[in-house]
């Protein structure tokens, strides 16, 4: 028996998929795909398969749909916006196809935030900055459990990013600052990050509302809120520093 793939196909930019990925849907003879959230340029490259939108179904008709033609031994594709293990809401596909006894694999993608520090040209992990990168949403019609308010998480002055939250921005705005963030803390909004209409806006805990707001921008956005945004300072990296020495470099420092 065949198995299903669940394939991550980027953020967005169809030179951003992975070389098994684009194999897998050039061959792929049933893919259920994310709807709008993935380009029609990529969707184009399913070139034999029989294509459904999900956005379209509900969960009952899109494991039908995985599980017939997967045991009738067609290569059945599961396609994924970015990186299926984020925000994917896969485990209760596989876990149903395990019950089903159908094997499936998971192919991952580069996912959007990534994408959104590429077009920042940002580090997110910046020595003397912060070490640590903390990935949430805000609280919607998906709950979120007490100990991840956003106001806790903020507390760490980390590296903070947001998916599909775009449209809560005041709220998570508010939330951080009653977290410690100062209003001053550096604040990027990154719409459809490498689209063709990819839009970064930059700005402060002070006016990102209002910049976002100008900009009409409702969904399909990350959120980054930290200095490494815009550091005032940050150390450099001890791995390349001539005084530092490993198992493959010793010290350059002459003695």
């Amino acid at each position: 028996m065949s198995k299903v793939y669940f394939v991550g196909c980027g953020p967005g930019d169809p030179e951003l998929l992975t070389i098994k990925a684009k194999k897998l849907m050039q061959n792929a003879d049933v893919v259920v795909y994310s709807g709008s959230l993935i380009p029609p340029e990529i969707i184009k490259l399913c070139k034999k398969a029989k294509l459904h939108d999900a956005a379209k179904l509900v969960r009952e008709e899109i494991f039908d749909i995985l599980k017939t033609n997967t045991r009738k031994g067609k290569l059945v594709i599961r396609l994924h916006d970015g990186d299926p293990s984020i925000y994917g809401a896969i485990r209760e596909q596989t876990d149903n196809l395990q019950k089903a006894g159908i094997d499936f694999e998971i192919i991952p993608g580069i996912t959007s935030f990534l994408a959104s520090a590429a077009a920042l040209g940002s580090e997110l992990t910046l020595p003397g900055v912060t070490q640590t990168i903390i990935i949430t949403r805000a609280e919607s019609r998906t709950k979120v459990p007490k100990h991840e308010k956003i106001s806790e998480l903020a507390k760490h002055k980390a590296t903070m990013i947001f998916y599909l939250s775009i449209h809560l921005l005041s709220d998570i705005v508010k939330q951080v600052i009653e977290g410690g963030y100062p209003k001053s803390t550096p604040v990027a909004a990154v719409y459809r990050a490498s689209w063709k209409d990819e839009k970064v806006i930059t700005g402060t805990l002070k006016d990102i509302v209002k910049k976002v707001r100008e900009e009409k921008i409702t969904r399909t956005a990350i959120i980054i809120i930290g200095d490494i945004i815009n550091p005032k300072s940050y150390e450099y990296s001890k791995l390349y520093d001539k005084t530092f020495s490993h198992g493959f470099r010793k010290t350059k420092i002459k003695s």
